[in-house]
This record gives structure tokens, C-alpha cells and sequence, in this order.
């Protein structure tokens, strides 16, 4: 049982990545039509493979490592929050970053955390309006540090919250998604030795938080 659940785990993470990687191709494919002969299209689209290539090298790279610990480094989360914010700038509402006035440092795979909050804004921002708000803050004290992304959008009730946010393979999206994000976002914190916590309300908006240890 352990093996099946461990063979799962790790299936559901290559489908993750696989998916976000496929869109990405999809979308260079879809503007080249128009935009084939722009030179800056050109650069930004070879700059999309070239992260595609190297995610997947990190994949693999993994697949290889019997210790995934490996590749835990020090990351600093006011940098990382500004990344993510940048990369899910093209789509609306753009979120808007808050960052602490101190170094915020922690100990983590950095392209699985800057996955994670990637993720995590991008689900904010397909539940809010055009018109709404995504805020993504860092906030620290002597022993955690706390990255919130909060949104005004369309929320979730607690029995969702509760029963079926964080289980694989069950996604409310259906055929455009594979329900595994949010599962893999915690997985990847906890991985870290931290936790997460959602605050959510129908109609009102969410609040994801990534509760983790402050390196010292």
C-alpha cells in the first residue's frame, strides 16, 4: 500500500508538471501564427522552451535523486514572490506584490516553491474578476515566515474547503484540470517542513497561506 501510494504521489507530480509545460508550448504554438515574424516574440518564445527544457532536466533530474532533499537550497521569499508575481502578470486581474523589509529566507526547492506559488495565483486569479484583487504579501516574526495570496473572488465553502481542496484527482475544473495542484502545492510545503492554511468564503474570496521555518 505504501508503494502504490508513494508510485501515485509521484505520478501525479510528473502529470502536473507535464500539463503546465504543455500549455506553455501551446500557447508559443497559438501566437506564432500571428506574431512569427515580431523578433520580440522570437526571444520571448525561445525563452519559454529553454524553461521548459531545463523544468524538465530538474524532473528528471529528481526521478534520479533517491532523496528529493537533494536539492533543498536557501530561498529567499521576498525574490520569489516578486518571480511569481512577474510570470502571472500576463493575465488579469495582475496580482500585486507586498514584501517584507527584512531578507525572509527559508530552506526549500526553490523551482517546486516557485511552482507552488505560481499555482496558487493563477487559481486566484481564474476565481476573481477582471476587475478584482490578488495580493500576494510576505509577512515574518523571529521563528516563520508567511506568504499569503489573497484574492476577492468568487471563495469556497467550508465542507469544500475541508473535504475535497486537497484530494487528488478531484478537481471542480473538469477536463481542464487534473485536481492535483492544490494537493501538490501542500505537499511541497510540508516537504519543506511547513504547512498550509486557507481561509476562504463563498462570494467573498480566499486567503492561501504557506506557513514555513524562518532560516537562521
Amino acid at each position: 500500500s505504501r508503494q502504490f501510494e508513494a508510485f501515485n504521489k509521484l505520478t501525479a507530480y510528473i502529470m502536473h508538471d507535464l500539463k503546465n509545460l504543455i500549455s506553455q508550448q501551446s500557447l508559443v504554438v497559438e501566437n506564432a501564427k500571428k506574431y512569427k515574424s515580431n523578433p520580440e516574440f522570437i526571444d520571448d518564445a525561445v525563452a519559454t522552451i529553454e524553461g521548459g527544457v531545463l523544468r524538465m532536466r530538474r524532473v528528471i533530474d529528481q526521478l534520479q535523486q533517491t532523496s528529493p532533499q537533494r536539492h533543498n537550497e536557501k530561498v529567499d521569499l521576498n525574490k520569489l514572490v516578486i518571480e511569481a508575481v512577474s510570470r502571472c502578470s500576463d493575465k488579469t486581474p495582475q496580482p500585486v506584490a507586498s514584501c517584507s523589509e527584512s531578507e525572509a529566507v527559508v530552506v526549500s526547492n526553490r523551482e517546486r516553491l516557485l511552482m507552488a506559488l505560481c499555482h496558487t495565483i493563477r487559481n486566484a486569479q481564474e476565481a476573481t474578476s477582471d476587475n478584482g484583487m490578488v495580493q500576494v504579501a510576505v509577512e515574518q516574526n523571529a521563528d516563520e515566515i508567511r506568504v499569503s495570496v489573497n484574492d476577492n473572488g468568487r471563495g469556497m465553502d467550508e465542507e469544500f474547503v475541508r473535504e475535497r481542496l486537497f484530494k487528488p484527482f478531484d478537481s471542480t475544473k473538469g477536463t481542464q484540470g487534473m485536481g492535483i495542484g492544490a494537493f501538490q502545492v501542500r505537499e511541497t510545503i510540508r516537504s519543506s517542513g511547513g504547512h498550509v492554511e486557507v481561509s476562504s468564503k463563498p462570494g467573498e474570496g480566499t486567503q492561501f497561506t504557506f506557513v514555513m521555518r524562518r532560516f537562521r
